[in-house]
Parts: C-alpha cells; structure tokens; sequence
C-alpha cells in the first residue's frame, strides 16, 4: 500500500463521518424538506426529500436538459452551482415550497457548496 492510498482512504473516512454527524440533525419533512447536495468531479446533484415518507419531491443537476443549457454561459464550479441554485428554486416555488433545510453531505461549506446555498436563499427560501 503506497501513502497515496492511505491518505485517500482517511480522506474518505473522515467525510463519512462528517456525512452520518450532519445527517444525525437534519431531518426533512412535508413543511420543511430536506435540501440534499451531492457534488463529483464533474456535476452538482440537489434534491429534495420528505423523509418521513422517505419521498423525492424534486430533483436538479447539471444534467438536467433546461439547466444544461445555461451552463455555457456560467465560469467554473461556482458558476455552475448557482444556475442549479436557481433551478431547484423554480422547482420548490411550484411545490408551494418556501422553507428547507440543507445537508450539505460533508462537504465543508466554502466554494461551490456556499454559491450553491446563496443562490437558493437569494431565490426566496428559508434556511
């Protein structure tokens, strides 16, 4: 085992434990849903779950055929964070939705994480 697969493997530890401490407080329900982000290397995943029921309300990336096209426009990640920002915050304003509750999924919350989160908030919802 080389250092390189050590050091991989803690950083990869050290965020599932982050994910199960965040996850222990938020909580969503049918009033206040539950933002869920979820960023790889290349995209940004947002949804929102009830999980009382344990029920996807919406669903947005930068996969998405309407968000895909804007991204021509948008400069890096953080950039791209804030055009999924405001699509999810079409989305929620359909379901009635004005507060949330956001999981960031261990991610720390800086760059594309806080674009996100501000782009939502600037959008109309409550945190």
């Amino acid at each position: 085992m080389s250092n390189s697969y050590v050091a991989l493997r803690k950083n990869r530890e050290r965020l599932s434990r982050r994910r199960k401490h965040i996850r222990k407080r938020v909580f969503g329900t049918a009033e206040r849903p539950r933002l869920l982000m979820f960023s790889s290397n290349k995209h940004i995943y947002v949804q929102v779950v009830n999980d009382v029921v344990g029920k996807t309300l919406a669903g947005c990336s930068t996969l998405t055929p309407a968000v895909k096209d804007k991204l021509k426009d948008a400069k890096g990640n953080i950039g791209r964070a804030k055009i999924v920002g405001e699509s999810i915050v079409e989305l929620l304003k359909a379901l009635n939705v004005t507060t949330i509750c956001f999981d960031r999924n261990g991610k720390k919350y800086h760059g594309h994480v806080k674009a996100l989160a501000d782009a939502v908030r600037s959008g109309g919802m409550v945190f």
